[in-house]
């Protein structure tokens, strides 16, 4: 697209030794948490943003970091179990924490939340957690930017429920109120707006091998009527998207989804991506997935199966597509599985290499909740799981069956350590190994 391309190439001229001076400048002074400048709406920033002009805000909001919230979370931490030789700790507070994008120069790591913010994580001391967190982007009224993740040349992507932005050189800009930013999908253009709901709204995304832009879009029902397939599948609605990382050639690379929070690719370029199963059925079915999608175009079964193999009560009397790829894993029903990683870093024994690191959230229409725990998963070379899944990090659902944390999205960091978000206890985990 056109802006993006002006957003991009504008980034050389005008990153001058005076603007690289500025921002480096731009330190958030300690004390109370700053306002920022009024601003002007979104549009107006938006039109200014891309432009390079300024909004006028001068500060940054800042997130205090409570002493007494952090050691009733280690005290949390404590109890959660883990294999011999893997530690937990506390690496930032961040309020509702959600997915995590870590920056492929390891300056900053950028975490989402399903409301109005985005935060930067940066650790300056390299001491293992955070020493500061604030606001991304504070002059960009955000909806609901669940989705984020980073290209391998430095360009942010969140995705809201109904837009997508980029953000050239966030590694840089994360320091100034004001960002370059770019709408690759303009708001409105994601999915038909007759179809936005409250539900299901929270998207994920990745840039695969092929530098392409992928996205999760989950549709908003729990199971919707047959006349909606064919807009849905038109749309999108219930699938993985991909498209140029500037928008352009957006096509469905997976479909028959009901609701994927959380997808990665293996170093063979498969993609392996999380499902939620359909609700109202039963305690133990359906089950939660793990997939594996090996090409483009693949049908994973949804509405027709609700979950693994369990046919939905809506579609019984239809006979499903011959083509449907079932799950490589059936996880426990109405866990929640959301975010999901590809393990590649050299931290963790030898036998983590190529696991999946997936997140249950947690349920909540269950009689006894279950979830609230890191997953892992090995996979063999010929993409099957025979193991299935087991417990990595659990303990976040107490004896009592209340929820101490809820555990959302996993990322890597470049020493190989885990970072682990939590949206109900606001808070940022790291998983080490040492022997």
């Amino acid at each position: 697209m056109k802006t993006t391309v002006t957003a991009a190439a504008a980034l050389c001229t005008l990153l001058t030794a005076s603007t690289l001076a500025s921002a480096q400048k731009a330190d958030v002074p300690k004390g109370p948490a700053l306002a920022p400048a009024p601003a002007a709406s979104d549009t107006g920033n938006m039109e200014k943003l891309q432009d390079f002009k300024s909004t006028g805000a001068q500060t940054i909001p800042t997130i205090q970091q409570d002493p007494q919230k952090a050691a009733d979370i280690e005290k949390t931490l404590s109890h959660i179990k883990l294999p011999p030789g893997f530690h937990i700790s506390l690496y930032a507070q961040v309020p509702d924490a959600r997915m995590i994008a870590v920056g492929p120069q390891g300056v900053v790591t950028f975490v989402s939340t399903r409301k109005n913010n985005v935060y930067a994580l940066t650790d300056r001391s390299r001491s293992g957690h955070a020493t500061e967190v604030k606001e991304f982007a504070p002059t960009v009224e955000f909806k609901n930017p669940n989705g984020i993740c980073f290209s391998k040349d430095g360009f942010l992507y969140t995705v809201e429920q109904n837009r997508v932005l980029q953000f050239p050189a966030a590694e840089f800009f994360y320091e100034s109120p004001d960002v370059a930013v770019s709408a690759i999908v303009k708001q409105g253009d994601l999915i038909p707006a007759s179809e936005e709901s409250f539900n299901h709204s929270a998207r994920a995304c990745v840039v695969g091998p092929d530098n392409k832009l992928y996205i999760t879009i989950g549709q908003p029902y729990n199971v919707y009527a047959p006349d909606k397939y064919d807009m849905y599948y038109k749309a999108g609605l219930g699938s993985i998207i991909r498209m140029n990382q500037d928008g352009s050639d957006r096509e469905i690379f997976a479909h028959g989804l009901r609701n994927s929070v959380g997808l990665d690719f293996a170093k063979d370029k498969s993609l392996w991506f999380t499902d939620n199963q359909v609700d109202g059925m039963g305690d133990d079915i359906p089950p939660g997935e793990i997939n594996h999608a090996t090409k483009a175009g693949e049908n994973f079964g949804f509405p027709w199966y609700g979950g693994g193999h369990v046919r939905t009560n809506e579609y019984k009397s239809q006979t499903p597509p011959a083509d449907v790829v079932f799950p490589v894993v059936e996880e426990t029903a109405h866990a929640a599985d959301l975010g999901l990683l590809v393990y590649t870093g050299k931290m963790f024994p030898k036998e983590y290499q190529g696991a999946i690191f997936s997140a249950q959230h947690g349920s909540w229409n269950r009689t006894v909740p279950v979830g609230a725990r890191v997953m892992i998963t090995r996979v063999k070379e010929d993409g099957t799981a025979p193991e299935g899944s087991k417990p990595f990090a659990e303990g976040w659902l107490n004896s009592d069956g209340e929820y101490d944390g809820r555990p959302v999205d996993i990322a890597q960091l470049r020493d190989g350590s885990l970072l682990v978000s939590d949206d109900f206890a606001g808070a940022v985990y790291r998983i080490t190994y040492s022997k």
